[in-house]
């Protein structure tokens, strides 16, 4: 089982390359089918103007691991999975540090999937609570 997470982490991971999750360092740490993790580094590259972290950034983060988490459970061959709704709470501010985004998935439909993200810092203090929705889009037959 621990080598079979560690392998799905690393294809999550390598799958960053070229997009935003590179951009903002965001990266996978555990993953269980209804249950995804990851860390984004809270640095001066992902503030807003007055110096704390941009509520954006933690968004960007919580799609991020949502949407990898529902690409976890459909069949990517057939399926491709968009988010198309996604609220925050923001409740604290930081400046520095590592925020960990902890996905869950609450209901699990055949073209809809509603998912939880909450993300804490390192001392396990909730800085945003996310909710988002992803639709379940069968991909085209490209053999016409």
């Amino acid at each position: 089982m621990e080598k079979e997470i560690r392998k799905l982490l690393k294809k999550l991971n390598k799958l960053r390359k070229h997009t935003l999750m590179n951009t903002l360092k965001i990266k996978y740490v555990y993953a269980e089918k209804n249950f995804l993790v990851a860390k984004m580094p809270v640095n001066k590259k992902v503030f807003q103007p007055v110096g704390f972290l941009h509520g954006g950034a933690t968004i960007a983060l919580a799609e991020s691991v949502g949407s990898s988490l529902s690409t976890l459970n459909i069949n990517k061959d057939f399926f491709n999975i968009f988010n198309i709704e996604i609220s925050a709470n923001h409740i604290r501010s930081m400046k520095k540090g590592i925020i960990f985004a902890f996905a869950k998935i609450i209901h699990k439909g055949k073209t809809l999937h509603l998912i939880q993200v909450k993300i804490l810092n390192e001392n396990k203090d909730i800085i945003s609570l996310c909710k988002m929705t992803n639709i379940i889009i069968p991909k085209k037959n490209t053999s016409c």
